[in-house]
């Protein structure tokens, strides 16, 4: 298994928030902590750097401390997978953890649970809602042979990602992660709206 500093954590906060008005949900504060933030520290020990797939307002995450890197391809309307194509273009270390910064929280064991469970090219968490295709590990060399051509076909959809790599689902009973997509949704994680 790879060790923390050979694991770059990839938050995904490069979505337009079209649910919520626009706003920026990286940015949500919750008991007074910003999402990003949040996810950010939530795996000390367990993960290395830290990147943030973002495509606007780059300079708030630069001086909260964090590196925020646009998606490289398209207009903002691939999606996911430009923002993950982004991560894995930055990355500096061989695996890639990638974490959207609406979830409402994630489980304590997850990197310790995706990298038990990973086959050759990374894992997919399952909660239980079902798959969470974007609450993965990667190895980013393969990630890096097939994104381009995956985004440039237009096959954009984050599930694909496992018809094109070797990606085990990793089941995780009793969890489920949640997302912060509507106003109903920011009240139960008691997050007001800016």
């Amino acid at each position: 298994m790879p060790a923390a500093g050979e694991l770059t954590l990839g938050l995904l906060a490069g979505g337009r928030g079209v649910r919520l008005g626009g706003v920026d949900k990286a940015w949500l504060e919750r008991d007074g902590v910003p999402q990003v933030l949040r996810f950010a520290r939530r795996f000390p020990g367990e993960t290395g750097p830290v990147l943030v797939s973002a495509n606007r307002d780059v300079q708030r995450y630069t001086d909260a401390g964090l590196e925020a890197v646009p998606d490289r391809i398209g207009d903002g309307g691939s999606g996911p997978l430009a923002g993950i194509d982004a991560l894995a273009a930055a990355c500096a270390t061989p695996w890639l953890l990638t974490v959207p910064v609406d979830l409402f929280d994630v489980n304590d064991c997850l990197v310790r649970t995706l990298l038990a469970g990973a086959a050759a090219d990374g894992a997919m968490a399952e909660d239980d809602d079902g798959l969470q295709p974007l609450v993965a590990l990667y190895r980013v060399s393969r990630l890096r042979e097939v994104l381009p051509a995956m985004i440039a076909g237009g096959e954009l959809a984050p599930r694909a990602l496992a018809r094109h790599l070797d990606l085990s689902r990793v089941r995780l009973p009793g969890v489920r992660f949640g997302n912060l997509n509507t106003p109903q949704d920011l009240a139960v994680a008691r997050i007001a709206l800016p």
